[in-house]
């Protein structure tokens, strides 16, 4: 697919994100219940039981992206300005996947000099992201650099009573462990029999670690640029919480009979002759973008005829691991019974739910959107694609299923599954 600048910013000219009514309004009635003097009724019922905010405003689908601009996608530090087309496009994938109304919320001069320069400010995101959640039913961090990242992310999660979600750190793990539990199946081994490497020290890849363990895996190497984060190190903070004891002291020597290779990290690290040492039927995950840390011809022609799974960031290889499998859906179902928080069994049984759709026949109309007629569970098929309409019923269902049973549920939904359902075909007519 060849696609020019002309058309991309032809696309973005205005903006990709509006407003748009929920009620009717269009006569003098309408304006008195809108606003002055219906609007005060509202205004009292809310003030007096504060938990009715969710019922007389948008907060109850509302979610808000937010970002400080200083990490964008592969870009880097391009500040708030520059974050905002790709919050925009967090909003058009919040809306048009998950229903979920997404607004952008750039965060100037969030850094530790006071200036647009310099280290995010944690503290300053914090403090700013609680002055606006009153308006939110949930916040979607964006775009925002490690290590601040992790105390924005933890602290915001404490302090609100709202799903505090950091898509950069949990939207790829949660992903990543859909592919791994396939994985699994398809080798005929248990997750926590696996030896699992994972390349890149960052937000992703530590969050990766903490959700395949929290799934039941026991052996999990991760490494940075300076190797394997061994108990024989001087770390700190996250790192040194995911350090092992291992005589390995680079990757290419912990890679050796690893059964999953995880990479977050960097283009073109990963060798052939690396990738020869693993265990047999290994699984690679390779998602550096836009170049993975091997790229999958060179995968093919180290394993040859050996059976193997091959996993990219990218949409133009079969198994892109792409968080718009996750994020809606988990926004979906925890709006949807009022959650206070997304925490990890709702992000497992998320994994868990796309893992088990991978599994089930694919509907025809997925076939022939990705001209894909043989599509079907297996090396080249692990994880669900975007654009399969049954992720908008199984995801959140099981999402808000395991906010009930962890208690993160504010309230129950009744027939929810049904709900989800006649909502799914109402969507539907969109695309047809």
């Amino acid at each position: 697919m060849e696609i020019t600048n002309k058309e991309i910013f032809e696309y973005h000219k205005g903006g990709k994100v509006g407003t748009d009514l929920t009620s009717p309004f269009a006569s003098i009635k309408d304006l008195c219940i809108a606003y002055t003097p219906g609007v005060a009724v509202a205004v009292k019922e809310i003030a007096d039981k504060p938990e009715t905010v969710f019922d007389y405003t948008a907060k109850s689908n509302l979610v808000g992206v937010v970002s400080d601009g200083t990490a964008i996608l592969g870009l880097g530090d391009r500040g708030a300005s520059a974050s905002i087309p790709v919050m925009e496009g967090k909003a058009v994938l919040f809306k048009a996947f998950g229903d979920v109304d997404g607004w952008p919320i750039p965060l100037n001069c969030m850094r530790k000099d006071g200036k647009n320069e310099g280290p995010t400010d944690a503290q300053r995101i914090i403090d700013a992201v609680c002055a606006i959640a009153p308006m939110y039913g949930g916040i979607n961090l964006e775009d925002i650099a490690a290590p601040a990242c992790f105390e924005i992310e933890d602290t915001l999660d404490a302090m609100l009573d709202i799903p505090v979600f950091h898509d950069d750190q949990w939207g790829t793990a949660v992903i990543t462990l859909a592919a791994v539990m396939n994985y699994c199946i398809l080798a005929e081994k248990k997750i926590e029999n696996l030896k699992i490497i994972v390349n890149g020290a960052g937000a992703a890849g530590i969050r990766i670690a903490q959700m395949i363990k929290a799934a039941g895996a026991t052996n999990v190497i991760m490494c940075d640029s300076k190797g394997p984060l061994s108990t024989s190190r001087e770390l700190t903070g996250l790192k040194l919480e995911m350090a092992v004891d291992t005589d390995a002291k680079t990757m290419n020597e912990a890679i050796v009979n690893a059964d999953v290779f995880v990479g977050v990290s960097v283009a073109n690290c990963l060798s052939q002759e690396a990738v020869k040492t693993m265990a047999e039927f290994p699984a690679i995950l390779a998602m550096a973008n836009p170049d993975s840390e091997i790229a999958p011809e060179d995968a093919k022609t180290a394993f040859g005829d050996k059976p193997y799974i091959m996993a990219t960031g990218r949409s133009d290889y079969p198994n892109q691991v792409n968080n718009v499998l996750g994020f809606p859906y988990l926004f979906r179902g925890a709006l949807d019974v009022k959650a206070t928080t997304i925490n990890m069994e709702m992000k497992v049984a998320a994994a868990e739910a796309l893992a088990e759709l991978a599994r089930e026949e694919v509907p025809t109309y997925v076939k022939e959107l990705y001209s894909e007629p043989d599509m079907a569970f297996g090396p080249a098929y692990i994880i669900p694609k975007p654009f399969d309409p049954r992720l908008f019923e199984v995801v959140p269902y099981a999402v808000a299923m395991a906010a009930e049973k962890s208690g993160a549920a504010r309230t129950s939904l009744d027939n929810y599954k049904d709900e989800l359902a006649a909502r799914n075909a109402e969507r539907m007519k969109l695309f047809e």
